[in-house]
């Protein structure tokens, strides 16, 4: 049986994941109808990932014997300065999960919860590669800095930018 500390733990990653999973949709949004087509595409896929690792918890916390809590989500933010207010909210919300996601192993190993913290560890990596690379592509952008052509290239090659960094973090 799943002790109560980590399920309500657990059922708070539920929401940070959804959460994060609305806000790249709304970002998405925004650069869809902003003309940034291969941004919007970006974090459309985003949204789907974060929605996957939710129903992975989901999943997880009834398996186990607990019971997991789809959560109310406020709306979130929709109107974005321009591509760089983007990925530094992008880098921002990862950093986030990456501190709940540490909480968590924290608890488990404190409450000697071997599965959870095991079941955890892919979160753990799939961490890493997001926060390397929400930097690496924030890095890209301010080299640009407001240089319009600059992000109509990035937008155009953003989907090769995204795999080569994953295949990096994979090595």
């Amino acid at each position: 049986m799943m002790k109560p500390e980590i399920e309500n733990l657990l059922n708070n990653q539920i929401k940070y994941e959804a959460s994060a999973s609305m806000h790249y949709l709304a970002m998405a949004s925004w650069a869809d109808s902003s003309g940034y087509n291969g941004i919007a595409d970006f974090f459309y896929m985003h949204s789907e990932e974060e929605r996957l690792h939710m129903t992975k918890l989901v999943k997880f916390v009834n398996e186990r014997g607990g019971t997991a809590k789809v959560p109310a989500l406020e709306a979130p933010k929709s109107d974005f300065k321009g591509v760089i207010e983007l990925f530094e909210e992008f880098l921002k919300s990862e950093v986030f999960v990456t501190e709940k996601i540490n909480e968590i192993i924290f608890e488990c190993l404190e409450h000697k919860d071997y599965n959870t913290h095991n079941f955890m560890q892919w979160y753990v990596s799939e961490q890493l590669e997001e926060e390397a690379m929400a930097r690496t592509m924030l890095d890209k952008l301010s080299l640009l800095g407001e240089d319009k052509s600059g992000h109509y290239m990035f937008d155009r090659d953003i989907m090769g930018f995204a795999a080569d960094i994953a295949e990096e973090n994979k090595q």
